[in-house]
């Protein structure tokens, strides 16, 4: 997403639209060393009430996760049938409400940044401003709800691993969490390094912003174009790991179907930017082939979408059949199904 040249000031010197900031100091505050402290600070002033609303969220969502545990009718437990404590297993749970809260919050993000860096719909009457800092303030938040779904994912972890002493919990948990490749069951070999992939570049894109004035606006719009990435990372990990949408079924066709407006959003971006610069066909050839290589990476994207939701294959697994009385129930904790650990 390129900046609006509307509301961005990086062109005269000043500042550029953020992954996800609030409004931006006063010019003399920008100016002094301490500039990008003090944007910071003010960021996450403006960020709090959206903070507030994304842990309503949080919470109404786990609310929801554990009492449909606690009845029995959560399909996670089709998948993971050793988690059907809802209590013990708390911050699992807890893990996947910060998880999907995130990937809503993703969501809104990204739609809002396209929005701001290509034509507005005639109808919308939000001020290219307001869109602006409500992008900024969207992305900071995502950023926290991202890092709360790993902290609870690697609190559970150290919970789980009470055999071993606190130091071999804590070493496991880290590893297993946050080092890409440490995690060695099931899906989670290839899920888990895409979910850290999408939290390392969402933390990388959130710095950038502060450091614009150093590494230069066009460097910085380059990195913050990684911020469509970084979502589309975030709903791979989720279609591999979500427990919640693991089988063929309504959840997961209408995760499907939601990425087609953003799709939409995407696709006039990049034909109808705000900066001229960036049109298709302006530029030298290397940009005009890059842009070209998009659109059509788009184009084919929404096909193959509108193909999942004609043809219901959305890449679910198939439901179990039920097992035989009194047969053995293989748990996560056997090794491939693993996904006792998962988003």
């Amino acid at each position: 997403m390129a900046t609006d040249p509307r509301t961005d000031p990086t062109r005269h010197g000043g500042r550029g639209h953020g992954h996800a900031r609030a409004s931006a100091p006063p010019a003399e505050a920008r100016a002094r060393p301490d500039g990008a402290r003090t944007a910071l600070a003010a960021d996450l002033r403006a960020a709090v009430p959206d903070g507030l609303a994304a842990l309503a969220v949080t919470a109404s969502v786990f609310g929801f996760l554990f009492l449909r545990v606690r009845s029995g009718e959560s399909a996670t437990l089709e998948v993971m049938p050793d988690l059907a404590d809802a209590g013990e297993y708390w911050m699992y749970w807890l893990s996947q409400a910060f998880g999907w809260a995130g990937l809503l919050w993703a969501y809104l993000t990204v739609a809002l940044g396209l929005l701001v860096a290509g034509q507005r719909p005639g109808r919308l009457r939000v001020s290219p401003r307001t869109l602006e800092r409500w992008h900024r303030t969207t992305s900071l938040n995502t950023l926290v709800l991202m890092t709360g779904h790993a902290v609870m994912f690697f609190a559970e972890l150290v919970r789980y691993e009470a055999a071993l002493g606190w130091g071999d919990r804590l070493l496991t948990g880290f590893v297993d969490t946050f080092v890409p490749g440490g995690y060695s069951s099931g899906t989670g070999r290839l899920a888990i390094p895409i979910g850290q992939a999408a939290l390392y570049l969402a933390a990388l894109l959130g710095l950038s912003f502060y450091l614009r004035r150093r590494i230069g606006p066009r460097t910085w719009r380059t990195l913050h174009r990684l911020v469509v990435v970084t979502y589309a990372l975030s709903v791979w990990h989720t279609l591999l790991y979500g427990t919640n949408v693991w089988f063929d079924g309504w959840p997961r066709t209408t995760l499907w179907a939601l990425q087609l407006p953003l799709l939409a959003l995407l696709l006039a971006r990049l034909l109808r930017p705000v900066r001229r610069g960036e049109r298709l066909g302006a530029g030298a050839w290397p940009a005009r082939l890059a842009t070209g290589a998009a659109v059509l990476a788009v184009a084919l994207t929404m096909v193959a979408v509108v193909a999942v939701l004609a043809t219901g294959r959305d890449g679910g697994r198939a439901r179990p059949e039920p097992a035989p009385a009194g047969a053995l129930t293989r748990t996560a904790s056997e090794g491939d199904v693993g996904e006792s650990r998962g988003s």
